[in-house]
C-alpha cells in the first residue's frame, strides 16, 4: 500500500517543483531578462533536482502523474497506488500556486501557466507535449532501472527536464506534467487549451513506454 511518507514526499517534490520554476518565470519577468527561457528552463531543471535528493528515495520521485502512468504500464506499481499518486501531485501543484497567489496576484499565477504560444495550433502543441513527454519518460525508465545509471540518475531527469524546457517553452510552455499546469492552471483562472497538457503527457507516457520496452534488454539492472 501507498503510505502517508510516499504521499507526503510526492506533494512536497510536486510542490518544489511547481513553486521553483513559477518563481523562475516571475523573477524572469520581473528582472526584465533579454531570454527568458534560460532562467525558466533551469528553474525547472534545478527546482526537479532539489525535489528528486529531498524526497527521490522515499517515494520515487515521480511527481508528475505521466510518469507515474508509465510506472504502472511497466509493473512498477499498481494502479490503485498511482491514483494516490496522482492526487498527491495535483494537491502539490495546487499548494504551489496557491504561495504564488499569496506572494503575488492571480494575474501573475496566470503569467506562470502553460499556454500555446502565438501561432501554434492546437494539435501542434498537442504533439509537441506529448513527444518530449515520451522523451522524458524513455529517460526516467532507463536510468530507473539501471544500476550503472544510479549515481547519476538524478542529475540525468532533471537536466533532460531542462533541455525540454529550452526547447517547447516558447510554443507550449514546456508543462508535460499535468500536475504543473493544473497548478498554474486552476490557481491562475487559465483554462484555454488546457486540457492539451492534461491529456497529452498522458500519452506521451504510454509512447514513451512503448518504445523504452523496445529497445531495452531484459535485464536493465546491470
Amino acid at each position: 500500500m501507498t503510505g502517508p511518507r510516499t504521499l507526503i514526499s510526492e506533494i512536497l517534490g510536486t510542490f518544489v517543483l511547481v513553486l521553483g520554476g513559477g518563481l523562475a518565470i516571475l523573477a524572469a519577468s520581473a528582472s526584465g531578462a533579454t531570454t527568458m527561457i534560460v532562467p525558466i528552463a533551469f528553474g525547472f531543471g534545478l527546482a526537479l533536482l532539489a525535489g528528486l535528493y529531498a524526497f527521490g528515495e522515499v517515494s520515487g520521485g515521480h511527481f508528475n502523474p505521466a510518469v507515474s502512468l508509465a510506472m504502472v504500464l511497466d509493473g512498477r506499481m499498481s494502479l490503485g497506488a498511482m491514483i494516490g499518486y496522482w492526487i498527491a501531485q495535483v494537491v502539490g501543484g495546487v499548494l504551489a500556486g496557491l504561495v504564488l497567489l499569496i506572494a503575488s496576484s492571480q494575474e501573475a499565477v496566470a503569467s506562470t501557466a502553460t499556454v500555446l504560444g502565438e501561432g501554434v495550433a492546437v494539435w501542434d502543441g498537442f504533439l509537441l507535449e506529448a513527444l518530449f513527454t515520451a522523451i522524458f519518460l524513455m529517460v526516467i525508465l532507463k536510468v530507473s532501472a539501471s544500476a550503472s545509471s544510479a549515481t547519476t540518475a538524478f542529475l540525468g531527469i532533471a537536466l533532460t527536464l531542462t533541455s525540454i524546457h529550452f526547447a517547447l517553452v516558447p510554443f507550449t510552455g514546456a508543462s508535460v506534467n499535468p500536475a504543473r499546469s493544473l497548478g498554474s492552471g486552476i490557481v491562475g483562472g487559465v483554462w484555454t487549451d488546457q486540457w492539451i497538457y492534461w491529456v497529452a503527457p498522458l500519452v506521451g507516457a504510454a509512447i514513451g513506454w512503448v518504445f523504452y520496452k523496445m529497445i531495452s534488454t531484459e535485464d536493465t539492472t546491470t
